[in-house]
């Protein structure tokens, strides 16, 4: 022990973090900030992961030693993924480090949401630890448990500002806690103090979003607040969270960064993630930037936010203008300009690249085959490390078709050869089916790195694949679809191809489809390789391996018994299931008391149309989490803006939405239209719904009754069941809509024209958001206004999400009434096709694309219909609506609706 280490021991007074690998480390309040690696973290790199997948741990050995070299003090591990066994991965990886003394030097942080990870790292680090975190989350008896566990290995650990009710947003919520956790910690489970570090959730600033504007300012009282009411703990965080919605204005970024830590530090922050690189000296901000940053930052005028989005502008004009400075990159070599343009999405300067190529090279094409290609392989790269988002890869995609369009008058005049590409794919959405956001960009995706794709748009019969495939000479065929029906065209198109006897693998795609539903019926059909791909970012990978002459016959063998094992299982799976009869299952009907129920009459019975409606009204009621699914980053909006993994991308992307959005408000270039019907009904034999009008029958609905076997007393629920039946006397009622958004298919094919993917798809993806806000807009104003049952109704969007209202709105074609043939009873019982021009394909997909149809229900009991798991928040509120206690609710609803 060294004569400092113990002094600071036998001073009581001096309670000071003490950390360590092969040397310590100690944290006194004149210690530097210190900065924590985190690229040893399969969720936040995906070379790590993929290399702790594919076992290469020397390899994945060099990340940590890269992460020691370039500055970290302690490094941060984490090997949370489901497809590897985390507590193997965790301990021979912290036993490979202790044999590495340069990287063994520093502290590690053990970094796991599960237990039994952490205590495996625990029982084989060396030195003393980091447990990266625990919190209230689960409740006080967890926390208490984990620890004294972490107390008795000896660990430091980092507390997240996170309890029952959820994630600290707020000052108040941090500090409150903090100071909870604390508590707990230092008096019920003895903890050291000066070992509890707090993570008090860095959030971004200048999103737009009022309710972010005091993120950064919170975080910095909160932490001064920590500091000075908690002795002797440390604050952490992840610094470059606070910049997001600036990512692509590193100037900005930077200087945020500065701002930020100068503030959090000397408010007490001492430890945290933050990269270098990214980072400004704060005494060289320009003194008109700091302000603006430090308005934003420190929340002191009500317009920071826009006046700093208004000077970025100008920074990156800057940057254009001035090519000395700060547009360095523009003053580098040629290819090196090329590949930054691409990688970063940057149009501004390539067809100016690409003549200057032209002029350097004998023939045209060889600016494609040499300087795009080499660019896009970079692409290529980074997308597959998981440094780029599919977002950016699009971005990409755009300047690369920007560069060929300039390029190919060129290579027309010369007559030469087609570009020679890695493979050729035809793409296609199946007969029947209009949605193609999936496909698009699967095709950029494929398109970047190196493939030719024909691309054959929607609702394209097996014939023309098949005779396209053929003339076209192609390696790979793409299908891919979101209805159900779209399924069985799938597998009338590979057993076309096995008649036909083709070679050519088979790609499956899409919303409906699946590995179980490719493996029992697609494989089944056709001989050669047929391979169901679930995310744009395997496409690349895949098809690699099927047109890989050297090694395609030992993959489509290993894909074939794969899937045959898959088979097998499901298969036998399947059998253990039974089933009832029909007259058994109507026996065990869902039984609802009609003489003491509520039936509501609805004040405005009959058809109506809305064309008239604004898409500035329907803005409030976007759910914006399947925007974010469509583009391949998973979370629910807004935490997403928040993920440590995809927050940055999803950040930009959702800021790049916004403005699309408010243009395509601002010119009008989407309409949208609806129509709905309110009527008399009752429920017929059983499981119809007559639909009447005046007391005379206009059409019937036909619902499906479950089937399934069932435990003793389980109901065999109809959605008739919620509909008064005809025997009771009494008088029920049903609605009926149909919503839809005109344009999107002319605006996206005009970007698709100008060479822009990005937008095409954006568009898109924003039509889809409205048509499905419409239809909760609408269902709002049924349920307040036309039908009236809830008039006196007031939920937040989040709440509507939720679905925490009165009714349901159940759509054919879902897992409640899941015959689309439904569609066509809507559509004649409304007139759809000829009030507001949506029509039916021939699978009953709707055009245009952007559409949402289905029925209006009021019943109260119809609200937990197929739920599987019943929730606390579900039992309170049938026991609000019943007026009866909570104990009887919940042994009701479990009696007669869960399956839990």
């Amino acid at each position: 022990m060294t004569s400092e280490t113990n002094q600071l021991s036998t001073n009581k007074h001096q309670r000071y973090m003490r950390l360590s690998g092969l040397e310590p480390l100690i944290i006194t309040p004149e210690s530097n900030f210190i900065n924590v690696g985190e690229r040893t973290n399969v969720a936040g790199s995906r070379k790590f992961l993929r290399l702790i997948k594919e076992e290469k741990f020397d390899e994945a050995l060099a990340i940590a030693r890269h992460q020691v070299d370039g500055g970290a003090q302690i490094i941060d591990i984490n090997m949370d993924d489901g497809l590897i066994d985390g507590k193997e991965a965790m301990v021979r990886f912290l036993n490979l480090i202790a044999s590495e003394p340069d990287i063994a030097r520093v502290p590690i942080m053990i970094d796991s949401s599960k237990w039994e990870i952490i205590e495996a790292g625990l029982q084989v680090v060396q030195g003393k630890s980091i447990v990266n975190s625990i919190s209230l989350k689960e409740g006080e008896e967890k926390f208490i448990w984990e620890a004294t566990q972490i107390k008795r290995y000896g660990a430091a650990v980092i507390v997240m500002a996170f309890d029952e009710v959820g994630q600290a947003d707020n000052y108040k919520r941090r500090i409150e806690i903090a100071a909870r956790s604390y508590k707990i910690l230092t008096e019920t489970v003895g903890f050291p103090a000066e070992d509890i570090i707090f993570d008090l959730n860095i959030f971004p600033v200048a999103t737009g979003m009022e309710e972010h504007r005091k993120n950064a300012l919170d975080f910095i009282e909160a932490t001064k607040w920590v500091r000075e009411n908690l002795p002797h703990v440390s604050v952490s965080g992840g610094v470059s969270n606070v910049s997001f919605s600036f990512r692509g204005n590193n100037a900005v970024r930077e200087a945020m960064h500065s701002v930020f830590l100068y503030y959090a530090i000397k408010a007490g922050m001492n430890m945290g993630i933050v990269n270098p690189a990214l980072l400004e000296v704060y005494d060289d901000i320009p003194k008109d930037l700091l302000e603006h940053i430090e308005d934003v930052i420190l929340d002191r005028r009500d317009d920071a936010t826009e006046r700093l989005l208004e000077f970025a502008e100008t920074i990156k004009g800057k940057q254009k203008e001035d090519e000395t400075t700060i547009l360095e990159w523009r003053t580098l070599s040629l290819q090196k300009r090329i590949t930054h343009s691409l990688v970063k999405g940057i149009d501004a300067f390539i067809e100016q690249d690409a003549e200057e190529a032209r002029l350097s090279v004998e023939r045209p094409l060889q600016v494609i085959e040499e300087h795009l290609m080499i660019g896009m392989n970079v692409v290529g790269d980074l997308f597959g490390e998981g440094k780029m988002f599919l977002p950016q890869v699009v971005k990409s995609a755009r300047v690369m078709k920007k560069a060929v369009a300039y390029l190919n008058p060129f290579i027309e005049a010369e007559k030469t050869e087609e570009q020679k590409a890695l493979g050729k794919i035809v793409m296609a959405t199946v007969k029947g089916d209009v949605h193609d956001i999936g496909k698009n960009i699967v095709s950029v995706v494929l398109g970047c790195n190196n493939y030719e794709v024909v691309d054959l748009g929607v609702m394209v019969p097996p014939e023309k694949i098949i005779e396209t495939a053929k003339r076209e000479k192609v390696d790979a065929i793409g299908v891919s679809g979101l209805i159900t029906p779209s399924l069985d065209e799938m597998v009338y198109l590979a057993k076309e191809m096995e008649r036909e006897n083709l070679k050519i693998p088979l790609l499956i795609g899409g919303a409906t489809t699946s590995k179980a539903h490719t493996a029992v019926k697609i494989d089944t059909q056709y001989k050669n390789a047929v391979v169901y791909i679930n995310d744009a970012s395997r496409a690349v990978t895949v098809v690699g391996d099927l047109l890989n002459k050297k090694t395609a016959n030992e993959y489509v063998a290993k894909l074939k018994k794969d899937y045959d094992e898959f088979r097998t299982k499901f298969l036998k799976r399947g059998k253990q299931k039974q089933y009832t009869t029909i007259e058994e299952a109507r026996k065990r009907k869902f039984n609802i008391d009609w003489n003491t129920t509520n039936i509501y009459k609805p004040k405005e019975l009959g058809i109506q149309k809305l064309t008239q409606v604004s898409l500035k009204e329907l803005v409030p009621f976007i759910d914006w989490s399947p925007f974010f699914r469509s583009w391949d980053l998973h979370g629910k909006f807004p935490d997403i803006l928040k993920d440590k993994v995809v927050g940055e991308q999803a950040t930009q992307l959702y800021n790049e939405a916004q403005l699309l959005l408010k243009e395509i408000i601002t010119k009008q270039l989407l309409k949208p239209k609806a129509i709905f019907g309110l009527f008399e009904a009752n429920t017929i034999n059983n499981d119809d719904i007559s639909v009447q009008k005046r007391g005379k029958e206009i059409a019937i609905f036909r619902t499906l009754r479950q089937q399934l076997k069932k435990r003793e007393g389980k109901p065999s629920f109809a959605l008739a069941d919620f509909i008064a039946p005809k025997e009771t006397k009494r008088q029920d009622y049903i609605g009926a809509f149909c919503t839809a958004i005109f344009g999107a298919e002319e605006l996206a094919l005009k970007y698709k024209e100008n060479n822009d993917d990005y937008n095409a798809i954006m568009t898109q993806a924003i039509a889809d958001r409205f048509a499905e806000a419409f239809a909760e807009y609408l269902h709002h104003r049924v349920r307040t206004k036309h039908w009236g049952y809830a008039a006196q109704e007031n939920l937040s969007n989040d709440e509507l999400i939720k679905e925490s209202y009165k009714g349901i709105r159940p759509a054919p074609g879902y897992p409640a009434c899941p015959d689309h043939l439904e569609k066509e009873t809507i559509w004649k019982l409304l007139q759809v096709k000829e009030n507001i021009g949506v029509t039916l394909t021939e699978s009953l997909a709707m055009w245009p694309a952007s559409a949402v149809s289905g029925y209006y229900f009021a019943n109260e009991e119809a609200k937990y219909f197929g739920l599987g798991k019943i929730t606390d928040d579900q039992v309170r509120d049938f026991a609000d609506r019943k007026n009866i206690p909570l104990e009887k609710a919940r042994k009701w609803l479990h009696s007669n609706i869960s399956d839990n």
